[in-house]
């Protein structure tokens, strides 16, 4: 089995089917936060680098709006899917999974959290795009 964050299991039965078996749920979480923000708000998600800069101003309008968190949490979870996909398929990076929580690992063997960064940004204390290029090396020869 391979082991994840502090030793635990991810669940899977060989490195093979740690991808898939991580992955199912974000990437689900991350294609619905792309419909819903096209259908509601006209925007559209391409999982560029770029597209975070609007996630970002998204979640700051949200948190703008000083809705309870409970009313916005599913929402926060899947841009935050979102973004750890846009890392995903920045950097080769995979999903990891332990105990209901999700984390992206990069190549690097570097572990980051798309989806508690949401809930940072909601906060007011964060940034998707930062962690983004943060995860990515981005200005690191």
């Amino acid at each position: 089995m391979t082991t994840g964050p502090g030793g635990a299991t991810s669940g899977s039965t060989g490195p093979q089917q740690t991808r898939p078996a991580a992955a199912s749920k974000p990437v689900r979480w991350a294609a619905d936060a792309v419909a819903t923000m096209r259908e509601g708000a006209r925007l559209r998600l391409d999982y560029s680098e770029q597209s975070l800069w609007r996630v970002d101003r998204v979640i700051d309008g949200i948190r703008r709006e000083r809705p309870p968190y409970a009313a916005v949490e599913t929402a926060l979870r899947d841009l935050g899917a979102y973004a750890g996909e846009v890392i995903v398929r920045r950097t080769g990076g995979e999903w990891w999974a332990t105990g209901g929580d999700h984390w992206v690992r990069t190549p690097d063997g570097r572990l980051w959290d798309p989806i508690d960064e949401a809930r940072r940004c909601f906060a007011g204390d964060g940034s998707l795009r930062l962690l983004c290029r943060d995860a990515s090396g981005a200005g690191h020869p």
